[in-house]
C-alpha cells in the first residue's frame, strides 16, 4: 500500500512538472530558430536552383548561394535586432513606470537575439551549399539539392512538431509545401526572364 501511494505520488509531481512548463515560450523559441534555419535553407536552395536554372556554371550557382548566405544572414541579423530593441524599449519603459527596475535582466537580449538569428539562418543555409559543393554533375546536383531540402525541411517540421507538443504531420505537410512553393516560383521565374530576355534588353 505504501508503496501504492508512493508511485501515485510520482506521477503525481510529474504531472505537476509537466503543467508547469511553458509550451507557448518554448513554442516562441522554437518558432524562432527554426523559421531562421528553414528560412536559411529554402532561400538559399531556391537561389541556387534559380541561378542553376539558367546557368551550367559549377561556379556561379555555389557564389549565388554563397551571397544568399551572407545577405540572408545579415537581413536577419539587423531585422532581429531593430525588432528586439524596439521591444527592449518598450518594455524597459513600461518597468520604469512601474518602479519594478529589479527586473531589467529579464528583458530581452538584442544582441543576443541577432546573433541567434544569424546563426539560425547560416546554419540552415549551409545545407544545400554542402549538399551542392561535392556533386560534379549539373543534373544531379539539382536533384541532389532538392532532395536534401526535402529531407531537411521534414527534419525541421518533426523537430518542431516534437518541441512544441503538437501533430509533427501539420508541421511537415506546412514546412515541405512552402519550401517547394518558394523554389518553384524562383526556378520558374527566373527561367522566364532568362528565355524571354524580360528586363535583360
Amino acid at each position: 500500500m505504501g508503496l501504492k501511494v508512493s508511485n501515485q505520488e510520482v506521477e503525481e509531481e510529474r504531472d505537476e512538472e509537466g503543467k508547469g512548463l511553458d509550451y507557448a515560450k518554448r513554442a516562441q523559441w522554437v518558432r524562432a530558430g527554426v523559421l531562421g534555419a528553414s528560412d536559411g535553407l529554402v532561400s538559399t536552395a531556391a537561389l541556387m536552383m534559380g541561378v542553376g536554372g539558367v546557368e551550367r556554371d559549377d561556379q556561379s550557382m555555389i557564389l549565388s548561394g554563397v551571397a544568399g548566405l551572407v545577405a540572408g544572414a545579415c537581413s536577419m541579423a539587423i531585422g532581429e535586432f531593430v525588432s528586439v530593441s524596439s521591444q527592449y524599449d518598450i518594455e524597459l519603459a513600461q518597468l520604469k513606470r512601474e518602479g519594478n527596475m529589479d527586473q531589467k535582466h529579464k528583458l530581452p537580449n538584442p544582441y543576443s537575439a541577432a546573433f541567434a538569428s544569424a546563426l539560425a539562418f547560416s546554419l540552415g543555409a549551409g545545407v544545400p551549399l554542402l549538399a551542392s559543393a561535392s556533386v560534379s554533375s549539373h543534373r544531379i546536383r539539382m536533384a541532389v539539392l532538392a532532395g536534401v531540402v526535402t529531407l531537411t525541411l521534414i527534419v525541421f517540421g518533426a523537430l518542431s512538431g516534437c518541441l512544441g507538443k503538437v501533430s509533427r504531420v501539420k508541421f511537415i505537410c506546412r514546412i515541405l509545401i512552402g519550401g517547394w512553393m518558394a523554389m518553384a516560383v524562383t526556378f520558374g521565374l527566373t527561367k522566364l526572364v532568362n528565355d524571354f530576355g524580360i528586363l535583360l534588353t
